[in-house]
Parts: structure tokens; C-alpha cells; sequence
């Protein structure tokens, strides 16, 4: 299953907004962010560099694997549904992550729903992307 990297890249406005509450997670060497499976904790963001998205079968085979770019949010739809992530997220070595808490990303959407609404239309664009892979 290939999905659109691109779907997972969010608005540069609703970046900058998250860049400024995010504290940053050091990816001197890779690291994994999440793995599929776990309960959400928060929001990452990719600043700057690349990140791999990839999901296993119950059997363990993987069958999703994407490479995504700057400016992608990994793990909203864990966060914003309360389910585990259903995709593991690795960031590349050298790559430039922040992380926003469950709570600080829920206070933001309400007190700036413009920003919420821009989450959602990444949300919409990672369901549009699995869509697609599925057909």
C-alpha cells in the first residue's frame, strides 16, 4: 500500500503557530517517535529533514512504508481520535522534530480554531491518502 507523502504535510501558517509551542526532540541519531500500537501522547512536527511511516500486518510483515517530508504532523489521527497510533514514525538522523503534549495541543485548537480547523484538513488529506491506496 503506497500512500501520498505529501498528505501528511501540513499548512505553513498552522507550522509556524505549532513551531512555537513545541519543545524539540533530539534526533541526533534516528529515532523512533511512536510506535504503532502505543496510546498518543502529543504531536509531532518534522521542521526540517525526513521521517518514515510505517505499519506492520498482525502477522508483523510490514505493509505501509513513507517517507515524509518537512512540515509533516505524525500521530494527529491517534490524537485526535484517542486511539493508539496506528503507524510507527522514525525520524532520520539529523532530523529537526518538535513535540506538543496532548493537553497543550488541545488547549491551542480551542482557543484558535482557525489552527484546529487546518489540523483537520491534514487529517482529511491522510484519509483521502489511505483512500486512494486502499482503491
Amino acid at each position: 500500500m503506497q500512500l501520498d507523502p505529501t498528505a501528511f504535510v501540513a499548512d505553513p501558517e498552522l507550522i509556524a503557530v505549532l513551531e512555537k509551542k513545541a519543545a524539540p526532540v533530539d534526533c541526533t541519531t534516528e529515532r523512533v517517535l511512536f510506535m504503532q500500537g502505543d496510546p498518543p501522547v502529543g504531536l509531532y512536527i518534522l521542521l526540517n529533514g525526513a521521517a518514515r511511516l510505517t505499519m506492520d500486518s498482525r502477522e508483523g510483515k510490514p505493509i505501509v512504508s513513507v517517507r515524509v517530508p518537512e512540515g509533516s504532523l505524525l500521530g494527529l489521527p491517534g490524537l485526535l481520535g484517542n486511539q493508539p497510533y496506528t503507524l510507527t514514525a522514525t525520524a532520520e538522523s539529523g532530523a529537526e522534530v518538535g513535540f506538543i503534549p496532548r493537553d497543550e495541543l488541545t488547549d491551542l485548537m480551542q482557543s484558535e480554531p482557525m489552527m484546529a480547523l487546518k489540523m483537520l484538513a491534514v487529517l482529511a488529506a491522510e484519509v483521502r491518502s489511505a483512500r486512494r491506496a486502499i482503491a
